[in-house]
């Protein structure tokens, strides 16, 4: 069984909160497939992760928290990307004017070392080259140079995951911004129910739906690729519950079974469309 978590607000829809509660109500185990996060608005956790000379975020490190698998938060976080401010305000490789991407860490199936790819185009943090070991990391100055990367060791990266995700007995799956499918692998004969998340509620859908609805959605330009954002995708249908969050203060954000206790309506409604599914 697979549930998919996504997030239907951009910037904090509440997405690992809501997560990290139904990993401890089901007991299953987590998957982040992509993360990221800013050398400058997130430093403290980014020097939390560089000091033992790795790389993850703090959405990975709860996730992993959660469950009860001793798993580091790189065994199900694949592929985390650094980003820093760019002050110029120039169109980076990745299009974007505001930031600027650093460093990726992808795993490697095949190699108990991850690989680190770094952006030719920007300066790396001394903390970040200090740390990780970048002298004989591939760099790419351009999209075109880093798509190529991703069709070998991301998309390896990737498959593996897919496989583990499928033969988990239960996997909460959580996807990054607003994005609508982290992994194209993850089809409507696969997920078991969506829970898109956002501030004040959840919309619960049954797994194939979303999913086809996914399939037909209008693409949007992505980090090298093209995505599918969740508003394209729930604006063509409907879902069948809609339950109220709360907000929660920071101590019961941190508590998986007080996240599961406040939560337990939304959780009732995603297991009721799991076993309910057409």
């Amino acid at each position: 069984m697979i549930f998919l978590v996504v997030g239907a607000d951009h910037v904090d829809a509440g997405k690992t909160t809501f997560s990290t509660g139904l990993v401890q109500r089901t007991g299953g185990i987590a998957f982040k497939p992509r993360a990221g996060n800013d050398y400058w608005f997130d430093h403290d956790d980014c020097l939390d992760a560089l000091v033992d000379g790795r790389l993850y975020g703090k959405d990975a490190a709860k996730l992993s928290r959660a469950e009860d698998a001793d798993r580091p938060p790189e065994a199900l976080n694949p592929v985390h990307r650094l980003w820093q401010p760019d002050p110029d305000g120039s169109t980076g490789i990745l299009g974007r004017t505001d930031r600027e991407f650093v460093v990726d860490r992808v795993n490697r199936p095949d190699d108990d070392e991850p690989l680190f790819v770094r952006n030719g185009t920007a300066d790396i943090p001394d903390t970040v080259a200090e740390a990780l070991p970048l002298s004989d990391s591939p760099t790419v100055e351009s999209v075109e140079e880093l798509n190529e990367l991703m069709q070998g060791t991301y998309t390896s990266a990737f498959e593996t995951l897919a496989s583990e995700i499928a033969s988990a007995e239960l996997a909460v799956v959580e996807s990054y911004g607003d994005i609508a499918r982290p992994l194209e692998a993850l089809g409507e004969d696969l997920v078991s129910a969506v829970a898109v998340v956002e501030p004040g509620q959840a919309r619960i859908y049954r797994g194939s739906r979303f999913c086809r609805a996914c399939t037909v959605a209008s693409s949007s330009p992505g980090e090298g690729t093209l995505e599918k954002r969740v508003p394209d995708v729930i604006g063509s249908i409907d879902p069948v519950a809609r339950v109220p969050l709360s907000p929660l203060p920071k101590k019961q954000r941190q508590d998986p079974t007080a996240i599961a206790m406040a939560y337990e309506p939304a959780y009732n409604a995603l297991l009721e469309a799991a076993e309910d599914r057409s």
